[in-house]
């Protein structure tokens, strides 16, 4: 079992990352989040879990052990694959999530792409007790959710200018997403606006696995 891994980002695309670790390329899927913050040429850190299947062995990176737990602890469930777990963790922050099944917020859940009201009641019925809050706060302050939110965007490869003006209008459009602070959210809703728009994503220097 792989739990972590730290090397030299060699690429970073729109759900996925190639790490080199000691010549290796290491394959990792990751969170539009996870993603913005790993820059190609750059040293990073990651918490990792693997799930290997009959045919494939993937591996999930996450920024810290909190958030890599709220995933496991997610795909425990019945229903719920590592993809859907990927997505809960795109919309909803790790807090916000342990918030959300320690309370039984089954509406929270069905905010999630692919996730119905049936399999959102399975999940907190599911996971009653066992994610905790650890009384994070589950929104940043209003003037710190746009700066990471485009730099999330930047990271994924539109400039900064395109991810400014689509933060803002995101923003704009979304008062209450935005007076939440709620990152997961607002970034993606702000990449479902500019896919909307046809603003394209900068290109970023080939980089094969090793």
């Amino acid at each position: 079992m792989i739990s972590s891994l730290r090397g030299v980002v060699t690429h970073v695309g729109l759900n996925s990352a190639v790490v080199d670790v000691n010549g290796f390329g290491m394959l990792v899927q990751a969170t539009p989040q996870t993603l913005g913050g790993l820059h190609v040429g750059r040293e990073a850190e990651l918490a990792t879990t693997m799930v290997v299947r009959e045919d494939s062995m993937t591996l999930y990176g996450f920024v810290d052990a909190s958030q890599r737990e709220v995933f496991e602890t997610l795909t425990s469930v019945s229903g719920v694959g590592p993809r859907l777990g990927l997505a809960a963790l795109a919309v909803h922050s790790p807090e916000a999530i342990r918030v959300a099944a320690s309370t039984g917020d089954s509406k929270a859940f069905s905010k999630v792409p692919g996730i119905g009201p049936k399999l959102a009641g399975r999940i907190v019925l599911e996971l009653a007790g066992k994610l905790v809050p650890l009384g994070e706060g589950t929104a940043p302050a209003a003037a710190g959710w746009k700066d990471q939110v485009v730099e999330a965007l930047v990271g994924l490869g539109w400039s900064e200018k395109d991810a400014g003006a689509a933060v803002d209008a995101t923003a704009e459009e979304n008062p209450e997403a935005a007076a939440a602070g709620d990152i997961g959210e607002l970034l993606r809703l702000a990449l479902r606006r500019m896919g909307r728009d046809g603003t394209r994503a900068a290109r970023r220097p080939a980089a094969g696995v090793k």
